[in-house]
């Protein structure tokens, strides 16, 4: 091992951390929380978020700080500078917010989304932690410092990303496009650690190994094809007040036919993968697919879950959650597994 365990063990605080704010933003989006604070870095253009409507909405003899947000006549508008509110509004200290107008508030949102936020925040200080402390082997390994720099990058890429996701009042294709930049920071942490542990190798044949990367590249689409089927149930939810959950399934187009059908060819494979590594050597079986069979199980039963028992928010996040895992753990095994000669 190249590194201290110290730092192993940071690496690995940045992975988790990564999974817990892919699960947060899944929370935020099945809750409808993502609106929850209209503006971005700030809150209803504070740093604490608000916790009950009157500091919401206009109040007289009220001091308001420059930039403030409150909600009046069903619209977003934010105080020019400071100043202690008259009995009656004025126009002229207020200005409409121009990138949306999603004049909403609800406490629970608000901070379900606030909490989603901090834990972004949290994930960037480790991932700094992480650049700092690579500088320490900088002359053993330093790949580990410029691939912790990219780590930051990539960090710094989806807290920008996150603002336009506000700005763009939700946009499906930047929710997704988020998503799949949370995935890319988890595979290049993998990638660091797997730098740091001295690049650990596991000899299979090239058959497992094609099989592996096929496997990867299905769950790559099955994401994409659970991202729309997930759109859809959103826009159903929100758009057709008169439909709740239980009438999801009935009124979802073909994409959520396709991945059904889909995951049970995914199975398959791994099956056939877990029966050929089973034939080889037991730490391939333990280390490489028996998790994979397992996870993919559970993900199965997850997924009959979502579409029999009317989609309940809980299974949603943990739907994500280990979809997410299983892409991992594909990954991690494309990096160690090398082909015998």
């Amino acid at each position: 091992m190249l590194v201290s365990k110290g730092f192993i063990k940071m690496l690995w605080v940045v992975i988790v951390t990564t999974f817990l704010v892919i699960v947060a933003g899944s929370v935020v989006r099945t809750t409808q929380s993502g609106m929850g604070c209209p503006d971005w870095p700030t809150c209803f253009g504070s740093t604490i978020p608000p916790t009950d409507s009157t500091q919401v909405y206009y109040q007289p003899n009220h001091l308001y700080k420059k930039g403030q947000f409150i909600i009046y006549n069903d619209s977003l508008k934010y105080a020019l500078q400071k100043f202690t509110s008259k009995e009656k509004f004025n126009p002229s200290e207020w200005k409409q917010y121009e990138k949306h107008n999603n004049a909403h508030f609800s406490v629970l949102h608000t901070w379900i989304e606030f909490i989603n936020r901090l834990l972004g925040v949290l994930l960037g200080l480790f991932v700094l932690a992480v650049f700092i402390w690579s500088f320490w082997y900088i002359k053993k390994q330093p790949s580990l410092v410029f691939l912790s720099f990219g780590l930051i990058l990539l960090t710094g890429f989806q807290a920008w990303l996150g603002k336009t996701v506000v700005d763009s009042n939700l946009a499906l294709i930047k929710i997704t496009t988020h998503m799949f930049g949370a995935l890319a920071m988890v595979f290049l942490g993998l990638y660091l650690l797997y730098i740091a542990k001295g690049k650990p190798a596991i000899t299979t044949t090239k058959r497992i190994i094609n099989l592996n990367s096929l496997l990867g590249l299905m769950l790559v689409l099955q994401l994409i094809m659970g991202t729309e089927v997930r759109g859809q149930i959103d826009y159903i939810t929100e758009h057709l007040a008169t439909i709740d959950r239980s009438g999801c399934a009935v009124l979802l187009k073909g994409w959520f036919y396709v991945h059904r059908s889909f995951s049970l060819v995914i199975a398959a494979i791994s099956i056939y993968l877990f029966v050929l590594s089973f034939k080889q050597t037991a730490s391939l079986v333990s280390n490489c697919f028996k998790p994979i069979l397992g996870i993919i199980i559970i993900e199965i039963g997850v997924g009959v879950t979502l579409v029999y028992f009317n989609f309940p928010q809980a299974a949603q996040p943990l739907h994500l959650l280990l979809s997410s895992a299983l892409v991992a753990l594909i990954f991690n095994n494309l990096l160690k597994l090398k082909c015998v000669k």
